[in-house]
């Protein structure tokens, strides 16, 4: 893929709006960028499976890239009498990244209504000011309970963060939302359309999964695993940079220091032969690689690792900085690194290696 379709892919990846459970502009993004190359089939789960090939018919291993498709938002709980809606989050949130930021409500109609996060002016502040997500509403500039029901609005409504994505040539960094997973979704696009032609040269098939609802415990993942049934798992995904607040020592996700190779995190040990595998391929190929021992967090990995008597998983990320808020940055390089470590271990692997994982 050219520079300036990756960067577009990104970008209306990025600009989707999808919160856990209405996934469904990612996946048709997706869909037009593969349908005419692969069978792309979509489960009840709002799953996405691209080139899914039956235990029967395989001739060689499977490989599953997995991404996951949602990303966090609110949702509509209820319509106060003055028109304010009450909200739950979907996925984790601070309360500290969520005042006065734009927002999207999807209503009846099927259109977005901009709203604004309420916060209260610096005018009437007591104390240290802070609110709770509990406390807040989103305000869409009605005055009514009535008026928000006539605008569309419903219980149930989606939320999501208004934000444009921007790609900033000077920096060759992304400024934008939904990172976490929409880069893991591109990289699956790249990499299946790129295969088009060499799928036959691969020692192994490959299968791409937009998984669903990851942001609120890792649910699609189990649908998506136990109906692939690979025989290796590789996700993909746009964990939380800390180069902001941690020196070059101990610093474990930092942007241009390439992919990020999780050895473990609360969810999962990745399989540690399945790593050395992935470091020597990135030597290998001269790929810039960091390494990390997350103490928190989790993936759709620690899913997927247990399924079908156990598969050898491992997680590339992306590293994003601000994940979960209204705006984060992520590194055009970083992203190709990933890129490029998925193509070479589809070229390395083979099943005597997969076998001896």
């Amino acid at each position: 893929m050219e520079k300036f379709e990756r960067i577009e892919l990104i970008k209306k990846l990025s600009n989707a709006e999808g919160i856990s459970g209405f996934e469904d502009n990612v996946l048709e993004i997706v869909k037009n960028q593969v349908n005419d190359i692969y069978n792309v089939e979509r489960d009840s789960m709002n799953n996405l499976y691209i080139n899914n090939i039956s235990k029967e018919n395989r001739k060689k291993p499977l490989v599953m890239l997995e991404a996951h498709s949602d990303e966090v938002g609110f949702m509509v709980q209820s319509i106060e009498a003055n028109g304010l809606l009450k909200f739950v989050p979907i996925g984790g949130w601070s309360s500290q990244q969520v005042q006065a930021h734009k927002v999207k409500v999807l209503t009846s109609n099927g259109k977005y209504l901009k709203g604004i996060i309420s916060s209260t002016p610096v005018h009437f502040l007591k104390g240290d000011g802070k609110m709770e997500l509990k406390d807040m509403f989103v305000d869409v500039g009605v005055f009514s309970y009535d008026e928000a029901i006539e605008k569309g609005i419903e219980i149930g409504s989606p939320i999501v963060p208004d934000v444009e994505c921007e790609y900033l040539e000077d920096s060759k960094l992304f400024l934008g939302k939904a990172f976490d997973d929409r880069v893991g979704c591109a990289i699956i696009t790249e990499v299946m359309k790129d295969l088009k032609n060499h799928m036959e040269s691969l020692n192994v098939e490959v299968s791409g999964v937009l998984s669903s609802q990851e942001e609120v415990g890792l649910r699609g993942a189990i649908v998506s695993s136990q109906r692939v049934c690979p025989d290796l798992a590789i996700v993909l995904e746009a964990p939380p940079a800390d180069d902001t607040f941690r020196n070059k020592y101990t610093s474990q996700g930092g942007l241009r220091n390439g992919v990020q190779i999780r050895h473990i995190d609360p969810t999962m040990i990745a399989n540690p032969r399945f790593v050395k595998f992935i470091k020597d391929t990135a030597k290998k190929y001269n790929i810039k690689y960091q390494e990390t021992v997350r103490e928190s967090g989790g993936t759709n990995a620690g899913k997927i690792h247990l399924e079908n008597l156990g598969i050898p998983t491992v997680v590339l990320g992306v590293p994003t900085r601000y994940a979960h808020s209204h705006h984060g940055f992520v590194s055009l390089e970083d992203y190709e690194s990933t890129l490029e470590l998925v193509k070479a271990l589809l070229k390395e692997l083979n099943e005597e290696i997969i076998k001896n994982f």
